[in-house]
């Protein structure tokens, strides 16, 4: 987690300098900080930072989170598959093994998606709908989260 003393810093130095944003990873958190509001929707950590603490923020990040809430664009029709628990994501029964799936690929209920490891057990994620994959979201090999999603797929 990031200091909030840490936080305003970043923001005061980038109000400072002739920058238009800064892109920072640290500790394993990925911080992202533009004076242009941004036009796509992937700023919806500062939004719930805002809505959180909004007293112990700066007013203009404030009124850029609430901004950003604002111009949020309607959810596409794709299906997200989400993770059902915390693990690692590894896309294929073994290393040397051929990925279960992949974008483009069809899918259809009961078809392994990937596997999730969780204890040292592993887990096999299946699908419960027909679709196509449109877009894995996680690489082989990364820590996932309850609910991060895994891949969005269109309907078929």
């Amino acid at each position: 987690m990031i200091d909030l003393d840490f936080l305003q810093s970043l923001i005061q130095a980038i109000d400072a300098s002739g920058l238009d944003s800064l892109e920072l990873e640290r500790g394993g958190t990925r911080i992202k900080l533009s004076k242009t509001p941004p036009t796509a929707v992937a700023m919806a950590a500062p939004v719930a930072v805002a809505q959180a603490a909004p007293a112990a923020l700066p007013q203009a990040v404030v009124a850029g989170a609430e901004t950003v809430a604002e111009t949020a664009a309607p959810p596409s029709d794709l299906i997200e598959i989400k993770s059902p628990m915390v693990g690692t994501f590894y896309l294929s029964p073994a290393p040397d093994a051929p990925p279960y799936t992949e974008v483009g690929a069809g899918v259809s209920p009961g078809d392994t998606l990937c596997i999730i490891e969780a204890m040292k057990l592993m887990n096999e994620l299946e699908a419960e709908v027909s679709g196509v994959i449109q877009e894995i979201c996680v690489d082989n090999g990364d820590p996932v989260e309850f609910g991060q999603v895994l891949y969005r797929l269109s309907a078929s």
